[in-house]
């Protein structure tokens, strides 16, 4: 349910003092003149010739420029922090996998340990014990080790 506005309310700030005018007790003046003003979201400040308000809004530009900069700020805070990092990773990574080659030492995503026997394009088959071949995708391989890592019973 919508509370309607009485019908003696003020609708300006001007009515609104004239109308608290004819309250006898100061204080209840105040309060109410306060309240009101309030309720109805108004300011003495607010009423303003044009030209006033017109240089305000002139200037208000160089204020929702600056209102604006937190934001940016935090977006760029936000690119060196976490995504140039994550991008460095990838590359890091892609570079890894296009340079693994037959023979090599690796740790795939399970982390199978496995020496790499054939290569294709998108596929490794990867020697993990005598006679025992598992056929895994580039993208699995996680990390190369240093030759010798893996011995050999």
């Amino acid at each position: 349910m919508w509370r309607q506005r009485p019908q003696f309310a003020p609708t300006g700030y001007t009515e609104l003092e004239r109308w608290a005018a004819r309250i006898q007790s100061k204080a209840f003046r105040t309060r109410l003149l306060a309240q009101w003003a309030l309720a109805l979201n108004l300011r003495k400040e607010s009423i303003v010739s044009f030209s006033t308000a017109f240089a305000q809004t002139a200037a208000g530009g160089e204020s929702s420029l600056l209102s604006m900069l937190p934001l940016v700020l935090m977006f760029v805070v936000l690119y060196f922090v976490m995504i140039r990092p994550q991008m460095k990773r990838q590359k890091e990574a892609k570079a890894m996998i296009d340079a693994l080659g037959k023979g090599d030492e690796v740790v795939m995503a399970g982390g199978v340990l496995g020496k790499i026997s054939k290569l294709g394009d998108a596929y490794l088959h990867v020697e993990v014990a005598n006679g025992v071949e598992l056929q895994v995708q580039r993208s699995s391989v996680v990390q190369v080790l240093p030759k010798g890592t893996i011995k050999k019973d």
